[in-house]
């Protein structure tokens, strides 16, 4: 029977939007609780808030031409588009390689700290002194190393360790080691100037330019991770391509402002630097190729003047005669050109050995200076160097983007098929002219040998010395020209607008939402928990949900019983408890004259499970029968679970179980209840078998001498949705009242003593609404009357009874009421 309601509660539930918003308006003192938390924590939170800035800088990538770069330059470079090189220098500002350098240039892994109210801040340059590490040594990492200012020029070095061991970093080589250290705290007193050697510390603490330490001020250096450091400066950096132009905008977000002019102003110096180097790396290949010529050519020179010399000392032969001059322009002439050709098909063998076996094409000389002018292989070497130097440098900074290699590669790839198609053809044509160079030259030969020994000798030496001296001469002067080149380049970074504290963009200021935040969150938890408790409740809570639920006529309303016992009505009479029972017995007795009952009266109340006040029900129902005249007796039939004996302070141990088994008669189980017009027959000893009890001859006997004796006989029955013992009981009464209780009683409890009215298996049946709190936390308020309509307001004074004592707040109104009328 109590699977048969228990099962059907999912079918009774119900959403319902009105019990929500009342559950929800009952959790207002949890809302203003959860509100204070949460102002006082986003208070607290927001007095705590380190604000970050954001400053820019602009600069734009140029496509600079050297003004010395014209026609008649016999050193010729090119160095690309802008396109390319904007994109080269975004990838170069975002690049790990790149923030290494600027981190190293600035020191920023190294970090000057004061105490605030809240937490150690950077106070960078507003620190009255400097330290000067030896990079050369580990310096302590992740841990501040607190300086206090003493007296005398002297300060105290103190660090708190926690364990044994430290990290410290070489700044220098940028490896992690770990030393030893005294776990607690550490103190040592130095000097100004005078250099600390610790095992995690090494370095001299200075006083900066024009700057005093006051005695007893404290302040923290810490360094830090310089991998960390690099990549949180990398992270923080952006870089915008303003609309595809020329023009970047830099942006650096950081807690000190100074920190962010020096970092992007250092970035764009480091970054004009790399720039201006990779533009001269071509014409420093050359200086390097021109010097290394000079050096040799040097040395022949020198030797060649020196035979020379000795020759002539040793022969007295000093001037050649005129034939013999005449042969020496000529054989100098073809000498030149033989020289010439040499160079350049020397240069074409390197450059194509070079192009077969190399991967990077990035020390490649200029071709000019091996007397190279074919501008075909001069264009496409300096382009094949341009894309060797623009990959090199994305090797650094691009890790996973495999497209941008592809196609550098592919167009590497290109441009050296071309050059070695142009060197196969130029060096063809190198060769013809060779061997005509060298038949022009042994017609000369022929006649030199006509010349007398001495002469041939001298001729020769001289001819050699002449080649050393024009050959060097022509590499100083291309030297020259390099340097004027080189020295003449400017930097394709243009720098627009520098990084200058004008007005830091402030990120976060407007730390009033979390308040908002914080206004929805404490809302957010009392709405939840209302919803699931709604979502999740089963219970009847008001006399409307029973309207509902069921169709079974509702009988009365039960108020809330504040006593220590269930005897209200005796104990208060005059209580609104007391007339909700008056008003229940009024509707029985219409209820009885509608349907012409005359004579006794039997009620049963029952109900669906213990604790839903049955019992409370029926002493008070039987009371207010027996002070109004009429004779009643209140039958405990509550076999199993025995309870109204207490509320009277009698003894169970004679009552209804007795008489049924035959073990005594009505008028020894038969007790006066202390209440006039009131007999009670309680249920005595629990038996084993209360059902076969309610069921035998001896009940009908009893229910028919007390019809005889009594003018209402109440009935206090077990509940039916545990056993069925009340319905057993349903021959012997005229009325059955069904006991449902506030909060307590669940919907699905109704649908047996529902399916049971439809049936028509219980007739006259009504319903009571115990426990009303008219004060509920869902906040219904009831207005039907059914009889009792009293109410609980101000228009029930003198009515009835006030349960509650008086609140402080109502003494002081109604005193100084009293004093106002007064």
């Amino acid at each position: 029977m109590t699977e048969e309601f228990e099962a059907s509660e999912s079918s009774a539930s119900s959403f319902d939007i009105k019990k929500f918003l009342f559950r929800a308006l009952s959790y207002w003192k949890l809302f203003v609780l959860l509100l204070a938390i949460g102002v006082f924590f986003v208070y607290q939170k927001n007095i705590r808030e380190e604000f970050s800035y954001r400053l820019g800088t602009k600069i734009s990538v140029e496509d600079d031409s050297n003004p010395l770069f014209t026609s008649n330059a016999s050193l010729t470079f090119n160095w690309g588009g802008v396109t390319a090189k904007v994109q080269t220098t975004i990838v170069t500002l975002k690049s790990r390689s790149h923030h290494e350098k600027v981190v190293d240039r600035l020191e920023f892994y190294k970090t000057y700290l004061k105490a605030g109210r809240f937490r150690k801040q950077d106070i960078y340059k507003a620190a009255p002194f400097r330290f000067y590490q030896d990079n050369d040594f580990g310096q302590l990492i992740g841990i501040p190393i607190k300086i206090t200012f003493l007296e005398q020029d002297a300060f105290e070095l103190s660090a708190e360790f926690t364990g044994s061991t430290v990290s410290v970093q070489n700044f220098n080589t940028k490896e992690i080691s770990r030393v030893d250290v005294p776990v607690g705290v550490f103190k040592e007193t130095f000097k100004l100037g005078e250099p600390i050697v610790l095992p995690f510390f090494k370095g001299i603490v200075q006083l900066a330019e024009n700057r005093k330490a006051a005695p007893g001020s404290e302040f923290f250096i810490q360094f830090n991770n310089f991998n960390s450091v690099v990549a949180s400066y990398n992270a923080r950096m952006g870089v915008n391509n303003l609309k595809s132009s020329p023009i970047l905008d830099l942006t650096l977000i950081d807690k000190n402002t100074e920190k962010i002019v020096d970092y992007l102003n250092e970035v764009v110096a480091v970054l004009s630097e790399d720039q201006l180097s990779r533009k001269n790396q071509y014409v420093t290949n050359a200086i390097q190729f021109i010097d290394d010529q000079i050096s040799r050519v040097k040395v022949e020179m020198t030797d060649n003047a020196t035979e020379l010399n000795d020759y002539r000392k040793e022969n007295k032969i000093y001037q050649l005669d005129s034939d013999g001059t005449l042969l020496n322009e000529k054989l100098s002439k073809y000498e030149e050109e033989k020289e010439s050709i040499n160079k350049q098909l020397d240069y074409y063998a390197l450059l194509k050995n070079y192009l077969l076996t190399s991967n990077s094409f990035t020390d490649v000389p200029a071709p000019s200076i091996s007397g190279v002018a074919d501008p075909n292989i001069l264009s496409n070497v300096a382009k094949i160097n341009e894309l060797s130097v623009q990959k090199s440098k994305l090797q650094y900074s691009v890790k996973n983007d495999a497209s941008i290699f592809s196609d550098l590669n592919r167009q590497i790839e290109g441009l050296k098929n071309v050059l070695l198609e142009n060197i196969s053809s130029v060096t063809s044509i190198l060769r013809r002219d060779l061997e005509s160079v060298y038949g022009n030259l042994h017609k000369v030969e022929s006649e030199f040998s006509k010349l007398p020994e001495d002469q041939q000798k001298l001729l020769t030496i001289k001819r050699q010395y002449t080649l050393s001296e024009q050959t060097y001469n022509v590499f100083l002067a291309k030297r020259g020209e390099a340097e004027i080149i080189k020295a003449s380049n400017v930097s394709d970074i243009l720098i627009v607008d520098p990084a200058k504290n004008t007005g830091a963009t402030v990120l976060g200021r407007n730390l009033n939402v979390r308040y908002v935040f914080a206004f929805f969150a404490a809302l957010l938890l009392p709405l939840v928990i209302a919803f699931v408790l709604t979502f999740l409740d089963n219970n009847i809570h008001s006399p409307m949900d029973i309207e509902k639920l069921s169709t079974i006529p509702l009988l009365g309303v039960v108020g809330k019983n504040t006593l220590d016992n269930n005897l209200v009505v005796h104990r208060k009479p005059k209580s609104a408890v007391a007339e909700s029972f008056r008003a229940i017995r009024s509707n029985l007795q219409y209820y009885y004259k509608t349907k012409d009952f005359n004579g006794s009266k039997t009620i049963m109340l029952t109900s669906s499970v213990s604790g839903e006040g049955k019992t409370f029900c029926s002493i008070n129902m039987a009371t207010v029968f027996a002070l109004s005249g009429k004779k009643t007796i209140l039958l405990g039939l509550d076999l199993r679970k025995p309870k109204i004996f207490g509320d009277f302070k009698i003894k169970n141990d004679l009552g209804v179980v007795n008489y049924l088994i035959g073990q005594s008669t009505l008028e020894e189980v038969v007790q006066n209840s202390g209440v006039e017009n009131l007999d009670l027959i309680v249920s005595g000893p629990i038996p084993p078998n209360p059902s076969e009890l309610l069921l035998s001859e001896n009940m009908k006997t009893l229910i028919s001498t007390l019809k005889k004796e009594y003018d209402y006989i109440v009935l206090d029955t077990p509940p039916v949705g545990l056993v069925a013992d009340a319905l057993e009981l349903l021959d012997f009464v005229d009325a059955s009242i069904y006991v449902v209780r506030q909060d307590y009683t669940k919907k699905g409890m109704l649908n047996f003593i529902n399916e049971k009215y439809k049936s028509k298996q219980i007739k006259n049946l009504s319903l009571v609404y115990n426990g009303y709190d008219q004060k509920a936390k869902y906040g219904y308020g009831y207005g039907y009357g059914y009889g009792y309509g009293y109410g609980y307001g101000n228009y029930a004074n003198g009515y009835h009874e006030d349960d509650k004592k008086q609140g402080l707040f109502k003494k002081v109104k109604h005193f100084f009421k009293s004093n106002k009328k007064a």
